[in-house]
C-alpha cells in the first residue's frame, strides 16, 4: 500500500494566523510581475493560456541551487534522470528521454540557454547569474517543433544594465564543495550596454572509492562564463550578442554492487563537457504596424560519457574475511585468499562532438499591424537549423573504436492568429510545418567482417500546431482551453548488434488538450494556477533496452527504440503563491500524472549459455505505467521575514516511486526532502547557512535491472540505483555594488 507523504501536511495546511488574516484583509499586498520569455511576445505567467513555471533568481538562491537538476521540483510533473554526473535528461508529464549511448537521440524536452539550443547537452545548465529558469509543459509546436514533443525548459541569464553594478559571490560545504563567482554589468557607451559573468564550483562528489581509497571519483568540476552585449542601433533596432562558455570537468563512479555510497571501480569513468557557443540577435521595428526579429546561433560541443562497466571487478581476487578487492597477487596480510572468481573486466567510452548552427526570421505585427479590421496579431517566420553529431565509441569487447556520423537539417516554416472576439475573449491559432532530414553512417563492417555498416537517409515533413481559446472570467480570473499536436521524427537504430526487424522507428505524435484557469485573488497576494491535461500519444516512441550475458560473463546492452500502438497521459497541475503578510510567503506545487502504456508488446531474445539465440518471448507492457513518471510531486515552501535583515525559509517536496525504464519493473522509491535557508541581509552584503535533504534521505535518480552485474552472486539479476545528493550544508556569501 502507497504511503501519503505525511510530514508535507506540515506546510501544504494553510498555516495563516490570525494577524495574517487581519494584514490580508487591510493590506493591499502586491506580487512582483514575473514575465515569460520564451513565447513569441513576452507576456506575464498570469496572463500566458498555457501551463508554466518561472523559477525566478530569488527561488534559485534559496534552494543553494548550482545545477537545473536541483530546482525541478518547482515544476509540477517534471522529472529528470541521470545515469552520469548530473541530471541530464528530462521528462514532462512522463514524456522525455532517459539516457544516450550507441544512438543520437532526437530529444522530446528542449533545452535553450539565452537563446542558444542546448538540447542533450544539459551538463552545461548551471545557474549562476541567471534570471529565470521557464518550464513550458506540453507540446510546443508552433514555436519550437521537433524539439519540444513534451515541453520546453528556457534558461535566461541577466541582462546588461544601463547602470555600473556587479557582485562577488562564494560559498563552501562539506564534501569539499565550493564555489566562487563575479558578475559585472555596466554602459560601456551611451548606446552600448555590456555584461560579464564567471564561476566555477568544485566538489569531491559524494562517493567513496573502496578499491582506490578515493573520496573524488564522482567529483564535480565545472566552470562557467557568460558575456553579453546589447546595443541600441537606433530608437527603433538593437543588436544583441551572448557568448557562453562551459568547461564541465566532472567524474562519474556512481553505481555500486551494494546500492550505497561506496564503490570497487578500477577504472572511474568521466562526463565532460566543453561548450563554446553564441547568439546574434537583431530586431527592428520597420514601422509602427510590423517588427523583424532575427536570431544567429552556433555552440560547438565536445563531451565524454565513460565508465567503469563492470563496476569492481577485473582482474582481482575476492577475500573471503574482507569484502574488498585486492589485486593479484593476493595480500595475505588482509585475511585468507581464494582462487580468482571468473569475472570480467569492461570499460565503455563514449567521445562526441556536437556543433550546431541556426537561423530564426519572423516578423510580428505592431500596434498598427492587426488584421481583420484591428481584431488579430499575427506572426510568422521560418527556421533553419542544422545538427552534426561525431561518435567514438572505446569499448573493451570491440575490436577496435565503433564511429558514426550524424547530420540532421531541419527547415520550417510557421505561423500563429490572435483573434479578439471581444475584450475578454481570444482565439490563438498557429501551426508549423518542418522538413527534416537524417543523414546517419557508421563503420560497424570495419569491426566485425559479420555485421553491415549502417547507412540512413531519411526525409520527412512533419506537421504541429496549436489552438487555445481564451477568456476573462471577471477581472481576476483568466480561463483557456486549448488542443495542441507535437511531433518526433522517426530514425534508424544505430546499434549493429540490434536485428533488422529493429533497425527503424516511425514519426510520434501527441494531442493535448489542456484546460486552465489562472487567478489573482486577495488583492494579488494570492496568485494560482491550474491545469488539467489529456495526452494521446500515437506511435510511441519507447526506449528498449536489455542485457546480454555472454559465455566470459561479459554484457553487452541491446539498445533501441521502438513505437507502442498507443500511450495516454492525463493529470493535474496546481501551482500557487500566497503573500500571507507582508512578512509569510506560502509558495506550492503539486502535479498529479497517470502515464500508461495502452497497447505496447514486443519479443524479447533468449539465449543459451553460449550466447546462442534459442528462441523469443513476447512481452506485453499494455497497461503498465510508463517510465520516470511519478503519480505525484510535490513542493512547498514557506518564507518568514524574521525581522529587517534576517530571513527563514523550509522547503519540502515529494516524489511518488517511478519505473527506472520500460524494458524492465525496477522502480525509484518515493521520496521526501526538507530543505532551509537561514538568510541575513545588511545593504550590499548577503550571508546564507543552506542545507538540502536536512534528513539525509536516500533518493534514486536512475536505476537499472534485468542483468546481474556483481560475480559474488554468480551475477543474478538484480536491481542498480543511483543515489541523489545526501545532506548537503552550504555557507554562502554575496556582496553587490
Amino acid at each position: 500500500m502507497k504511503k501519503t507523504p505525511l510530514s508535507l501536511l506540515v506546510l501544504l495546511a494553510p498555516l495563516t494566523p490570525l494577524s495574517a488574516l487581519e494584514a490580508l484583509a487591510t493590506d493591499d499586498v502586491t506580487l512582483s510581475t514575473q514575465t515569460v520569455q520564451a513565447d513569441f511576445r513576452k507576456t506575464d505567467v498570469q496572463q500566458i493560456p498555457e501551463a508554466v513555471t518561472l523559477v525566478g533568481s530569488e527561488q534559485i538562491e534559496a534552494r543553494s541551487a548550482q545545477h537545473l537538476e536541483q530546482i525541478l521540483s518547482f515544476a509540477p510533473n517534471v522529472n529528470f534522470a541521470s545515469g552520469a554526473s548530473r541530471g541530464r535528461y528530462y521528462q514532462i508529464r512522463g514524456i522525455g528521454e532517459r539516457s544516450q549511448f550507441v544512438d543520437p537521440v532526437n530529444p522530446s524536452v528542449g533545452l535553450v540557454i539565452d537563446g542558444i539550443d542546448m538540447t542533450g547537452l544539459g551538463a552545461a545548465a548551471t545557474l549562476f547569474d541567471v534570471q529565470q529558469v521557464e518550464i513550458l509543459r506540453g507540446p510546443q509546436g508552433t514555436r519550437f517543433g521537433a524539439n519540444a514533443l513534451a515541453g520546453m525548459i528556457n534558461i535566461r541569464s541577466n541582462d546588461p544594465t544601463q547602470n555600473s553594478e556587479g557582485y562577488i559571490s562564494a560559498k563552501a560545504g562539506n564534501y569539499s564543495s565550493y564555489g566562487l563567482g563575479a558578475a559585472l554589468s555596466g554602459s560601456l557607451s551611451d548606446n552600448l550596454q555590456g555584461r560579464i559573468a564567471v564561476h566555477g564550483f568544485e566538489s569531491d562528489g559524494y562517493i567513496d572509492n573502496e578499491f582506490l581509497n578515493r573520496d573524488d571519483t564522482n567529483n564535480q568540476d565545472e566552470k562557467i562564463v557568460r558575456a553579453k552585449l546589447h546595443w541600441q542601433l537606433s530608437e527603433r533596432s538593437e543588436l544583441n550578442l551572448t557568448y557562453l562558455y562551459a568547461d564541465i570537468d566532472n567524474g562519474y563512479d556512481a553505481y555500486s554492487l551494494d546500492n550505497n555510497r561506496t564503490t570497487l571501480s578500477n577504472r572511474p569513468g568521466k562526463d565532460t563537457q566543453d561548450t563554446n557557443a553564441f547568439a546574434l540577435a537583431y530586431n527592428h521595428e520597420l514601422n509602427s504596424a510590423v517588427r523583424f526579429e532575427s536570431e544567429i546561433t552556433g555552440s560547438w560541443n565536445k563531451a565524454e560519457y565513460s565508465y567503469d562497466e563492470d563496476w569492481a571487478y577485473g582482474e582481482y581476487i575476492w577475500l573471503s574475511d574482507d569484502p574488498v578487492y585486492q589485486p593479484d597477487p593476493c595480500d595475505t596480510t588482509q585475511g585468507p585468499c581464494l582462487a580468482p572468481v571468473d569475472g570480467y573486466s569492461s570499460f565503455d567510452q563514449y567521445l562526441r562532438n556536437f556543433d550546431r548552427n541556426s537561423i530564426g526570421l519572423r516578423f510580428l505585427s505592431g500596434t498598427d499591424g492587426r488584421l481583420f479590421s484591428d481584431s488579430t496579431d499575427w506572426v510568422a517566420g521560418i527556421y533553419m537549423m542544422q545538427r552534426e553529431e561525431t561518435l567514438k565509441r572505446n569499448y573493451t569487447y570491440n575490436n577496435g573504436q565503433y564511429q558514426s556520423d550524424l547530420t540532421v537539417d531541419s527547415v520550417s516554416a510557421y505561423a500563429e492568429l490572435s483573434t479578439a472576439f471581444t475584450p475578454s475573449t481570444t482565439l490563438t491559432y498557429g501551426v508549423r510545418a518542418e522538413n527534416w532530414k537524417n543523414d546517419f553512417s557508421d563503420n560497424a563492417n570495419t569491426l566485425d567482417a559479420a555485421k553491415n555498416d549502417v547507412v540512413s537517409d531519411t526525409n520527412e515533413t512533419l506537421w504541429g500546431g496549436k489552438v487555445t481559446l481564451e477568456t476573462l472570467l471577471g477581472v481576476d480570473h483568466l480561463g483557456y482551453i486549448s488542443l495542441a499536436r507535437g511531433y518526433k521524427a522517426g530514425g534508424v537504430n544505430t546499434d549493429p548488434d540490434i536485428s533488422e526487424a529493429n533497425r527503424t522507428f516511425d514519426t510520434e505524435f501527441n494531442n493535448t488538450v489542456e484546460l486552465g484557469l489562472k487567478s489573482s485573488l486577495a488583492d494579488n497576494a494570492l496568485k494560482t494556477r491550474l491545469a488539467v491535461f489529456y495526452i494521446q500519444r500515437k506511435n510511441q516512441q519507447v526506449k528498449s533496452s536489455y542485457a546480454v550475458q555472454k559465455p566470459d560473463n561479459s554484457i553487452t546492452f541491446q539498445d533501441y527504440l521502438a513505437n507502442a500502438a498507443e500511450g495516454e497521459n492525463y493529470g493535474l497541475e496546481l501551482e500557487s503563491q500566497w503573500q500571507l503578510s507582508d512578512a509569510l510567503l506560502w509558495d506550492l506545487s503539486l502535479g498529479y500524472l497517470h502515464a500508461e502504456f495502452s497497447d505496447y508488446s514486443y519479443e524479447q531474445n533468449e539465449y543459451d549459455s553460449s550466447g546462442n539465440v534459442v528462441g523469443s518471448t513476447t512481452v506485453d507492457k499494455s497497461g503498465r505505467a510508463q517510465a520516470h513518471a511519478p503519480e505525484y510531486s510535490l513542493a512547498t515552501a514557506l518564507t518568514y521575514a524574521l525581522t529587517d535583515t534576517l530571513s527563514l525559509r523550509a522547503e519540502s517536496e515529494a516524489k511518488d516511486e517511478f519505473y527506472f525504464s520500460d524494458s524492465h519493473d525496477e522502480k525509484a522509491r518515493a521520496s521526501v526532502l526538507w530543505h532551509a535557508r537561514l538568510s541575513y541581509q545588511q545593504g550590499p552584503l548577503d550571508l546564507a547557512l543552506a542545507g538540502r535533504n536536512l534528513t539525509n534521505r536516500e533518493t534514486d535518480i536512475r536505476g537499472f535491472g534485468g542483468f546481474g552485474n556483481d560475480p559474488r552472486n554468480g551475477y543474478a539479476e538484480n536491481a542498480y540505483r543511483q543515489l541523489g545528493e545526501p545532506r548537503l550544508v552550504m555557507l554562502e556569501a554575496k556582496y553587490s555594488f
